[in-house]
């Protein structure tokens, strides 16, 4: 297998099937992480059954050129290799950068079809060619430019150890040359999020430091009518060429003001906004949280159904008996009575979720001990980050192989879609079991993690190769302690919860029935169908042939 086929199979393994790209992610900066680590996240949501893939860096011969091929695998062009690739784990590569996405469209007729690279493409070549979250941002520009820009619009999530990028980027339209974009830095000591909508309204075009764009940017939305550049209306990337609609608004918006609401509670930013009240203003483009995030603050900010707030997606009628926060799609819907468009809540923690990721780009410790990609399978809520480091040469079996059509034991992304599907069953009761582990395993690898960090500094003095088995085999007994673990948690599960009992510390099966709230909800909306009519006991006696 040629080394060409090898790239296009992970990209597609990676984004084969994903129909949507309905993800999240959040941007840290140094200054606003509890350890001084830059950190992104990223939920890649989507039908399909992802593989983790470590890519080891390589040198490649003059004129050597890399095929780029469509959904059909058919070879679509070709782009120029380099020199020289750098190894990548998962979405990190070996000098820490990071990369992660959400798609948000934009306007259908901006995208060009004979583009060559779309936004997979893009990040994967970004990682191979890129030491810093800056190159990155370069790299890809100049990619689209020479070669044209395939997918809708995108914004990109890039880290390194010292910085953090925004780059949304838009089509030119069809038969158009490279793309429109615009990508600004995180100010330290600020986070961001994004979740399918564009969210860079006006930058500063004389800040080369801090703000980079295309020359076209503003010169495409006069020329096609998106911006009137005589009104007195400043221009904004994210109006102009990502329309808005109250549906798209609550599908988006309400991911990143929940992201925002517990990172900073003081704000008491609104809920307007992503209720779709007209007029109501935008949320920041970056805030400043109230203290500096943990990495478990960071992994808590990808949990989420809106808990404790009004659109808390564990109560009402559509939880169900026993609260599931799950909303099967499709998420819009009408009812016959009116002409009323309705649309489910979007959660951050979502049981679409193919696999998800936090990164950690720390500049105080060696490339190959500093970058951790925290790694974890199916629904985030359900699921348990595990430490890769990005020095790691090869992952476990069990995650790397799979199918989306056969479901098998032996891999980790179908047990964990097990446990996940198994718990609507009891989701109140089960996900308790199942959150226990998580915290136990999760906790554990945060703890170990200064100590394994401190033990692979020193080797590297001595002897990098050797701190790179180190910590490759440190992670890939983590990942098989984790895989371990699901797959006794989805037997013990079905074996407490079997036949709609609940089983007691002793293996005793209880009846629990359903909870006092939802029977008030059943005897609300069907008042006569379970009630029992009452007879006279005393004359029943006196009566009765027995």
């Amino acid at each position: 297998m040629t080394t060409q086929t090898r790239f296009f199979l992970f990209v597609m393994a990676i984004f084969a099937g994903v129909l949507a790209f309905p993800c999240t992610s959040i941007l840290v900066s140094k200054g606003a992480s509890a350890d001084g680590s830059v950190m992104i996240t990223y939920s890649c949501d989507g039908e399909f059954h992802p593989h983790m893939r470590i890519t080891p860096s390589a040198d490649h011969k003059p004129g050597e050129t890399i095929p780029i091929r469509g959904w059909n695998g058919k070879v679509k062009g070709e782009i120029a290799q380099v020199p020289h690739t750098f190894a990548v784990v998962g979405l990190m590569n070996e000098f820490q950068v990071a990369i992660g996405e959400t798609t948000f469209g934009g306007r259908k007729e901006l995208q060009n079809p004979d583009g060559l690279l779309h936004y997979w493409y893009l990040m994967k070549l970004a990682l191979e060619r890129s030491r810093t979250a800056r190159e990155a941002v370069r790299v890809i520009t100049s990619l689209v430019e020479k070669y044209g820009y395939a997918s809708t619009g995108e914004s990109f999530s890039i880290a390194d150890k010292n910085e953090a990028w925004l780059l949304e980027m838009v089509g030119p339209g069809k038969g158009g040359k490279g793309a429109i974009w615009v990508a600004r830095r995180i100010p330290d000591g600020y986070v961001c999020a994004h979740a399918n909508a564009s969210v860079i309204g006006e930058f500063p075009m004389d800040d080369k430091e801090n703000c980079l764009y295309s020359k076209n940017v503003m010169d495409y939305a006069v020329k096609h009518g998106y911006y009137d550049s005589k009104s007195r209306n400043p221009f904004r990337f994210n109006e102009t060429y990502c329309p808005m609609t109250p549906q798209k608004i609550r599908y988006t918006a309400t991911r990143v003001w929940s992201i925002f609401r517990r990172s900073a509670p003081s704000l008491n930013l609104s809920p307007d906004y992503h209720r779709g009240v007209k007029g109501a203003a935008r949320y920041p483009l970056w805030i400043k949280p109230d203290k500096k995030l943990k990495l478990a603050d960071v992994m808590a900010l990808m949990r989420d159904h809106y808990e404790g707030t009004p659109y808390d997606m564990t109560k009402g009628v559509d939880a169900g008996q026993f609260h599931s926060p799950q909303r099967w799609r499709p998420m819009n819907w009408k009812v016959a009575e009116d002409d009323i468009d309705y649309t489910w809540e979007r959660p951050i923690s979502t049981q679409q979720t193919g696999f998800s990721f936090v990164s950690q780009s720390r500049d105080w410790l060696p490339d190959p001990v500093g970058g951790v990609y925290w790694y974890g399978l199916d629904n985030t809520y359900t699921s348990c980050y595990i430490p890769f480091y990005c020095s790691s040469h090869e992952a476990p079996d069990a995650y790397t192989k799979g199918s989306l059509n056969r479901f098998s034991m032996d891999s980790a992304w179908w047990v964990f879609n097990l446990v996940s599907n198994f718990a609507e069953i009891k989701w109140s009761y089960m996900v308790k079991d199942i959150l226990a582990v998580r915290k136990e395993l999760e906790n554990r690898f945060i703890a170990m993690e200064p100590a394994v960090d401190q033990a692979a500094a020193a080797l590297y003095k001595k002897d990098p190769k050797l701190a790179a088995e180190y910590l490759n085999d440190y992670s890939n007994s983590q990942a098989m302690t984790v895989y371990h673990r699901w797959v006794k948690l989805s037997g013990d599960s079905i074996c407490k919860y079997n036949d709609g009992y609940v089983k007691d510390d002793k293996g005793r099966a209880k009846a629990v029935g359903y909870p006092a709230d939802w029977l008030e909800t059943v005897h609300r909306l069907r008042p006569n169908q379970f009630k029992l009519p009452k007879w006279d006991e005393k004359k029943m006696e006196t009566e009765l042939p027995f």
